[in-house]
């Protein structure tokens, strides 16, 4: 089970997921602006303000000891910017994960390469043997994404998404 409250960054090819801190809110509340992106999900486009609260709590951690809230911030390596993030809830060897990139970086596989280096990083870092995520059935990018992941479809639902399970991928698999 994995000790620390802060994750360690890691790498994929193209991308820097870096550990989530509030200095970063101004510059995702950017990439997280379009409405589309909460089509699925609901809610909407966060101010910088509410959005540097949120980074402060998750940053701050779970008040559960056997629970660690692990967020990065992705940063592609090419030009500097920020382009989504990554998370996981891990709860010993097992961890609920989610991504999101942003509108602009769409299409070009960043969600499916950082939720394969997610998922390695997790099995390496926080010995992690089990990846959950649910996925809005309607949302075929991010069925690809947990595809791409090695997580399948189960028949269980939480408030409109569909539980997908599965073993991580070999780590280095990308």
């Amino acid at each position: 089970m994995p000790t620390t409250t802060t994750p360690l960054p890691f790498t994929t090819a193209r991308l820097d997921a870096l550990p989530l801190e509030p200095a970063y809110a101004e510059e995702m509340a950017a990439v997280l602006a379009d409405p589309a992106l909460y089509v699925f999900t609901g809610g909407g486009p966060p101010d910088p303000t509410a959005l540097r609260s949120r980074y402060e709590r998750q940053s701050a951690g779970s008040p559960d000891p056997g629970e660690r809230w692990w967020n990065w911030v992705l940063r592609v390596r090419a030009d500097g910017t920020l382009a989504g993030y990554v998370q996981a809830t891990v709860r010993g060897p097992r961890a609920e994960i989610a991504w999101v990139i942003g509108t602009p970086w769409q299409g070009r596989g960043y969600a499916s390469e950082a939720a394969r280096g997610l998922a390695a990083h997790l099995v390496e870092a926080g010995g992690v043997r089990e990846l959950v995520a649910h996925v809005h059935p309607d949302h075929a990018a991010s069925e690809a994404v947990a595809t791409a992941v090695g997580l399948r479809p189960t028949g269980e639902w939480e408030d409109g998404e569909r539980r997908w399970t599965g073993n991580p991928l070999v780590p280095g698999a990308r």
